[in-house]
């Protein structure tokens, strides 16, 4: 059975941090890109970063650089998205999902899946940053 549960959403304010929690199958855990990803209602979903066998992505888009980390731990079969420095535009709806890159080769070499790669998603956890 597939399962990617999120938590650790909810409210913070501007200059905070949360940690989001997605644990997901062992199956799902071993053998898939796990990706983070954000969505304002009446916007695109935005790709954040992956970690593919315990390694988180280098990539990640301007607007979360240098401030959002993403961690695994293999034990609990949990990726962990770390949010540091919030702003209010931050706010989102945040969601994990398992997919695999087309290219086994790019993969292995820690390219993200693209966003229509991802085959499961979790049902998604909120976040409201607070100015």
């Amino acid at each position: 059975e597939v399962q990617l549960v999120e938590s650790g959403g909810g409210l913070v304010q501007a200059g905070g941090s949360l940690r989001l929690s997605c644990t997901v199958s062992r199956f799902i855990f071993d053998d898939y890109a796990i990706g983070w990803f954000r969505q304002v209602p009446g916007k695109e979903r935005e790709g954040l970063s992956c970690i593919i066998s315990g390694d988180g992505s280098t990539s990640w888009p301007d607007s979360v650089k240098g401030r959002f980390t993403v961690s695994s731990d293999n034990v609990k079969n949990t990726v962990y998205l770390q949010m540091n420095s919030l702003k209010p535009e931050d706010t989102a709806v945040y969601y994990c999902a398992a997919g695999r890159h087309p290219d086994p080769t790019a993969q292995a070499m820690g390219v993200c899946p693209l966003l229509y790669d991802y085959q499961y998603w979790g049902q998604g956890t909120p976040v409201t940053v607070s100015s």
